[in-house]
């Protein structure tokens, strides 16, 4: 099954932006748990980690499309070298804060300031686009490799933030995350050989820059707003499967098994994108879109039956690992469809605009998750994942006319794609 992979990293530099770019992403799956950890043992409130982690989330959602067209324009190495640079300083602030006792308003000062996230995750799929866009077979298994590289730091991060918060310090899993992230971004931003150009450096005086077309929002195309509504559902279920997760063990007295529990939804996610990127891809991508959030919606049907029927944690397990493998065809599905639809010279925006969707859906659904969870039964918050999943089917359903599968143009200077504007 692997084999196809390594077809991918024939390719001089690959290697090393892939394994760069992996430890930066492995910091950001340690950050969400290693904060909620140092706050409850530092000031002994979970309300308050949970509301300075939610105002960070929201402050980087905001921060990260902003990066994303900084990056278009400038490139990669000159927008991420500063930008992790900057970060490290309201990390250092955040830690001082809490150790010193400081305000609780200055945790949340800290934290929202410290915004300037690069989408590593991001930029690694452009460089993959910008490498094989003569090879649209070996983009789809580039993509699907990328989500189950996400997917593996989100098994392995929390687990790691927690050690090191329990064993070594409650500082340490955000010291390690911000140490490793910043080590990580800046590896990535070395590799420049494989740095995608910008349309500004590849040609200043092409008629589409200097009409303005590059400064024009991604949004204005249908099928970004489209996909971007259809991952801000699939955030939902995202954040709502996991607070509800660790209701559910709890209410079954077995609470260290939900951390179990959820890394086999990532274990279902990573196994699905290997074996997705191995297969051809047949008809257009969003046809397949569509397919992927249909089998998404059905499987987080399993969870749902598991948890109403009291059928318990190892059932439940199963379920989970279940529901887990219709996720990733249906993201990696559609980062190919952001890579067809969008401009070389607005991919990192686009892409952005996505994932910044994403969190603020795993936001709002583990906000109701947890309000759930405070009233009803340990099963009852099964309920919104899997109506989250039916509301983004819903979305893809409406908006489906948009999806359309053009070419996205092969050279950063071509001009802007028609296909999303007139349909």
């Amino acid at each position: 099954m692997l084999a196809p992979y390594r077809r991918l990293f024939s390719r001089p530099g690959t290697v090393a932006f892939t394994l760069a770019g992996l430890l930066a992403r492995l910091s950001m799956s340690m950050t969400g748990v290693s904060l909620v950890v140092l706050i409850t043992e530092r000031r002994g409130s979970y309300a308050l980690a949970g509301t300075v982690a939610a105002a960070g989330l929201v402050a980087v959602a905001i921060g990260m499309p902003l990066i994303g067209r900084l990056v278009d324009r400038f490139g990669q190495a000159r927008v991420t070298v500063p930008a992790v640079l900057y970060n490290l300083v309201p990390l250092c602030g955040l830690l001082l804060c809490v150790r010193l006792g400081a305000p609780d308003w200055t945790l949340y000062l800290c934290w929202a300031t410290g915004s300037a996230v690069p989408n590593l995750g991001g930029m690694a799929r452009a460089r993959w686009a910008h490498l094989l866009r003569d090879a649209p077979d070996d983009r789809h298994l580039a993509n699907s490799l990328e989500q189950s590289l996400d997917e593996l730091c989100f098994m392995a991060g929390p687990v790691l933030g927690m050690v090191l918060c329990t064993t070594v310090a409650p500082e340490a899993g955000m010291l390690a995350a911000g140490g490793v992230g910043a080590v990580g971004a800046l590896l990535f931003a070395a590799q420049r050989r494989t740095e995608p150009p910008t349309a500004y450096r590849a040609d200043a005086t092409s008629p589409s820059i200097g009409s303005g077309a590059a400064d024009r929002s991604p949004l204005r195309v249908p099928a970004l707003r489209v996909l971007a509504l259809t991952f801000l559902s699939t955030g939902m279920v995202f954040g709502s499967l996991d607070l509800t997760t660790v209701a559910y063990a709890d209410a079954l007295g077995n609470r260290p098994v939900a951390g179990g529990l959820l890394a086999l939804v990532a274990a279902g996610s990573c196994v699905a994108g290997l074996v997705f990127g191995t297969l051809r891809p047949t008809g257009p991508a969003g046809t397949r879109f569509l397919r992927g959030v249909a089998a998404m919606a059905g499987l987080l049907l399993l969870p749902l039956a598991a948890g109403l029927g009291g059928a318990g944690l190892a059932l439940l397990g199963v379920a989970l690992f279940a529901a887990g493998t219709g996720t990733a065809p249906t993201m990696v599905t559609g980062m190919t469809l952001i890579q067809e639809l969008l401009p070389q010279r607005q991919l990192n925006e686009a892409m952005a605009i996505a994932v910044s969707g994403i969190m603020i859906g795993i936001s709002t659904g583990s906000a109701l998750a947890g309000a759930l969870a405070e009233h009803a039964g340990p099963g009852a918050g099964y309920w919104i994942p899997a109506g989250a999943a039916a509301l983004a089917l819903l979305i893809a359903l409406t908006g489906r006319r948009h999806l359309g599968t053009g070419p996205r143009p092969s050279a950063p200077t071509s001009p802007e794609p028609t296909v999303g504007a007139t349909r």
